[in-house]
């Protein structure tokens, strides 16, 4: 209970005269057995349970037996466009949010809009994957380009790119007894989310990476989610993380680390190399695979990227060098594998706000 979701909504349900459904344990058996003794209609979950609940044997008895649908909101990391597709088709109905502890829980919404119902599948999926519109406890959420000192507001054109920022009445005051930290998180009465976002025509924001995880490639600024996204598209993989590996010309580069379906008996390096040459431009190609039998993740199911930086200094681009049987608690994948070297806006614009 130390992180804020588990506060603010076990709350609301009891608030509503609802009963909260307590699971010790995240294994698939657990939750679908949960959701069909209990009759669960609302969870919520980080985007990892997702592919603990698809890629399990119960998935199918899931399917076949249950004949009502879960209202899922789901937070701490992005959703995979793809995979929020393939979950709807289990009775998982997916609303994403977006916040923080320093937030009082969920800061944005992506909340749906009638109109979308009328577009092609992929492009819905699209849309459901962003972050959204600010709630009602947030007076204003913005997109700033924070790292000078004009503060000033990102274009509405979904490519130009800033920091998140908040600022409300559920918007903390600051750290306890660490007054460095809470200078650094404010800047003109906006808390830095430390995130890296976009906000679209409609008012709608997208993140894009968090700044520490911005990989600067020969002076392009590679988002790892970007490159996530492509990852999580091919048919073979479950879980994909990107960060960035030391490079003796470019300073750094890309390198993925990949979990492959359980039902998958064969991949290669080259393979997803090429997968990834075909959607994405070069140099934003990873230049090296380590396949990975989980991601390292926290308590709360974030991917531990700070581990997965420490792995990915071992390796130099250029030199193939094995894979460790194991490297600070996450466990290596044994597959077939190769290795192929490759070669403004001045008036603030305040996003639209939720009415949840």
């Amino acid at each position: 209970m130390f992180h804020c979701n588990g506060w603010t909504f076990t709350w609301g349900i009891a608030a509503r005269g609802g009963t909260n459904v307590c699971i010790r344990s995240t294994s698939a058996e657990v939750m679908y057995k949960a959701i069909a003794d209990h009759g669960v209609t609302h969870m919520c979950c980080a985007p990892v349970v997702f592919n603990i609940l698809f890629d399990s044997r119960e998935a199918e008895d899931h399917k076949k037996t249950t004949n009502f649908s879960v209202e899922v909101l789901t937070g701490g990391a992005p959703p995979p466009a793809s995979l929020l597709e393939k979950v709807k088709k289990m009775g998982f109905h997916v609303t994403h949010a977006y916040g923080m502890t320093e937030a009082t829980g969920a800061a944005l919404v992506c909340e749906w809009r009638a109109e979308w119902n009328q577009l092609p599948a992929e492009q819905r999926v699209r849309l459901k994957a962003r972050q959204g519109i600010s709630v009602l406890s947030l007076s204003e959420v913005d997109v700033k380009e924070t790292s000078g000192l004009t503060m000033k507001s990102v274009p509405r054109d979904g490519k130009a790119v800033g920091e998140i920022v908040l600022r409300g009445s559920s918007v903390m005051k600051g750290y306890f007894k660490n007054e460095k930290a809470t200078a650094e998180a404010f800047r003109d009465g906006w808390f830095l989310t430390g995130d890296v976002g976009v906000v679209h025509p409609d008012g709608y924001l997208e993140i894009k990476d968090r700044i520490k995880d911005i990989i600067i490639s020969g002076g392009e600024n590679i988002c790892s989610m970007e490159v996530e996204k492509v990852l999580h598209s091919y048919y073979k993989v479950l879980e994909a993380a990107v960060v960035a590996m030391p490079h003796a010309c470019w300073g750094e580069t890309p390198c993925a680390f990949v979990v492959v379906k359980g039902e998958v008996e064969n991949v290669t390096e080259d393979e997803i190399l090429a997968y990834c040459g075909s959607n994405m431009p070069r140099f934003m190609v990873p230049r090296k695979v380590v396949f990975l039998e989980e991601l390292p993740k926290n308590s709360t199911g974030k991917i531990e990227k700070k581990k997965l930086r420490e792995m990915a200094r071992e390796f130099k681009t250029g030199m193939v060098k094995s894979e460790r049987s194991s490297l600070h608690g996450a466990k290596i994948k044994k597959t077939e594998k190769k290795t192929t070297a490759h070669s403004e806006q001045s008036v603030e614009q305040v996003p639209g706000m939720s009415r949840l």
